[in-house]
């Protein structure tokens, strides 16, 4: 094996970046998304705002040559990162020859079994978080198969596109609030951290990126019946953002039933000519329990 690339040294530097591509004749794949960070302070916030220590471990998604990993291993006690690109196994695994808490797991993040990973790999620690440089084509499968898995975890801290990373933060009444917005928050406290302008990476995506911290709820932001039910309420609410609540709605409950809406919105204290956009979580889940009472399962 080629000697390993001391830890010292930062990967993320440009010519670093730039070396360890040219030793590995290593080209980018557009469909993977693969864009490497190269500066050293973006790294330093994304994993100041993880809050880890030895007694944790991180899990990464996307490690691409290291440059995160690298942080992460001086901070976490175990470090465990998923790349998909069976291409980069073999630069990480001598990038980090000499990092004992690293380890480099080949798959497709979607397809893994995450509960049995963890369980594996970080048996023991005090807590985990995740912490990655997200590809922007898979950020919301990927974040919600990490929410809807119920993962014991304490912090996602994420880089993805700013406007993605707006959404899930927004307040009701804006218009970045929608069906995304609520799926987050019903899980967990979104916190956005910085703004990474789009000069900092090789090679350059077209648009900006946003670190956004989302620290899990011990329990969900609100009491619900039936969690898939709500989420369907809230997807259908949100159909056609011009539309009202008792247009969107109508396709949920059916055409024969639209007369039924008006009244049963009225009953939950939301006036039938609001939008998907105005409602609160807690409004969300007050008309979820009502449509279901009522019969609309959806």
């Amino acid at each position: 094996m080629t000697e390993g690339i001391r830890t010292n040294v930062d990967v993320a530097s440009p010519k670093r970046t730039k070396d360890i591509i040219n030793k590995y004749g290593f080209t980018f794949k557009k469909s993977l998304g693969q864009n490497f960070l190269i500066d050293q302070n973006i790294l330093r916030k994304i994993v100041g705002a993880a809050e880890l220590d030895e007694t944790k471990g991180a899990l990464e998604i996307g490690p691409g040559i290291g440059a995160l990993t690298q942080q992460l291993a001086q901070e976490a006690g175990r470090v465990t990162a998923i790349e998909i690109d069976n291409r980069l196994i073999p630069i990480l695994q001598d990038v980090f020859l000499d990092t004992p808490n690293v380890h480099v797991e080949h798959g497709d993040v979607l397809k893994m079994d995450l509960p049995e990973l963890m369980e594996k790999q970080f048996a023991g620690l005090s807590g985990v978080s995740v912490v990655a440089n997200l590809p922007y084509y898979v950020t919301t499968p990927i974040l919600m198969k990490l929410l809807e898995e119920k993962l014991p975890l304490e912090n996602i801290v994420v880089m993805i596109q700013k406007e993605v990373a707006q959404r899930m933060a927004a307040k009701p009444g804006g218009k970045e609030y929608g069906s995304l917005s609520v799926a987050v928050q019903y899980y967990c406290v979104p916190e956005l951290v910085c703004i990474v302008p789009h000069t900092v990476f090789i090679p350059q995506p077209n648009v900006d990126s946003a670190v956004i911290k989302l620290s899990l709820r011990k329990e969900p932001a609100v009491e619900v019946e039936d969690e898939d039910h709500f989420f369907r309420t809230v997807q259908a609410s949100f159909a056609q953002r011009r539309k009202t609540l008792m247009n969107n709605l109508t396709a949920l409950v059916g055409k024969e039933n639209r007369e039924q809406l008006g009244p049963l919105l009225t009953s939950c204290g939301i006036d039938p000519t609001r939008r998907g956009e105005t409602l609160s979580l807690a409004e969300f889940a007050v008309l979820s329990k009502a449509l279901l009472a009522a019969g609309f399962t959806g």
